[in-house]
């Protein structure tokens, strides 16, 4: 298994957290780190997350730049204009695109996005429902987050549609917060049982569960 970590918090907020994701890219086997500067690459560059997303790529991790479609409400150039400051600020490796819609009549946008920002340079592109979408989204992204939410709602309501086994586990991705630290390595197992071999479990909740680096990284750090 490995691990994508969405870390939403300022480098100068909490250089600790960073400088563990940067001490433990050598030592985990991270699939790569969401960065995002205000939701999104920000109006302007912040040295404070260029200087962050050098030192997790020089450590080989790529950094993903957030970028929200608000479900398909989003102009396309907002979205690009996104991806363009996330590439040219913070040497971006790929793109995490967040709120995106899982309906089938939305995935023409979304494929035409996807292709867009492979033309801008973007290696790796994510995206996150939230929810299993139709059968079309994991055909047009590298990996697919199918959950994000909290522990209870994993535990208790999670189901696995049938499509999901005709790709392998390497493309899916489940985001669980509220997880019990006694809980974590169980919550870590459940999304390999579940079928996706990318991660990430934290203990923290709403409003911003991605405050710090998930407790897998703990100890991993030397």
């Amino acid at each position: 298994m490995t691990l994508l970590v969405p870390l939403y918090v300022h480098p100068a907020q909490d250089p600790g957290a960073w400088r563990l994701l940067t001490r433990a890219a050598a030592a985990h086997r991270l699939y790569g780190v969401v960065l995002n500067a205000a939701d999104g690459p920000g109006v302007a560059p912040d040295p404070a997350f260029a200087a962050a997303s050098r030192a997790l790529r020089a450590a080989g991790t790529r950094v993903l730049g957030y970028v929200d479609l608000d479900y398909g409400v989003r102009p396309d150039s907002a979205v690009l204009d996104d991806v363009d400051r996330h590439r040219d600020w913070y040497g971006a490796d790929g793109c995490f695109f967040d709120q995106v819609p899982a309906d089938a009549s939305a995935l023409p946008v979304c494929r035409r996005l996807v292709r867009a920002a492979r033309q801008r340079g973007a290696a790796t592109v994510v995206l996150n429902p939230g929810v299993h979408p139709a059968p079309g989204y994991a055909r047009i992204a590298d990996l697919l987050v199918t959950f994000e939410g909290p522990w209870t709602a994993y535990v208790s309501s999670f189901t696995l549609p049938r499509w999901t086994a005709r790709h392998p586990p390497q493309r899916f991705c489940h985001l669980v917060y509220g997880v019990p630290a006694a809980l974590a390595q169980v919550a870590e197992r459940a999304a390999v049982e579940r079928g996706a071999a990318v991660s990430c479990a934290v203990a923290d909740t709403l409003p911003n569960p991605w405050a710090a680096p998930p407790p897998a990284l703990l100890g991993e750090a030397p």
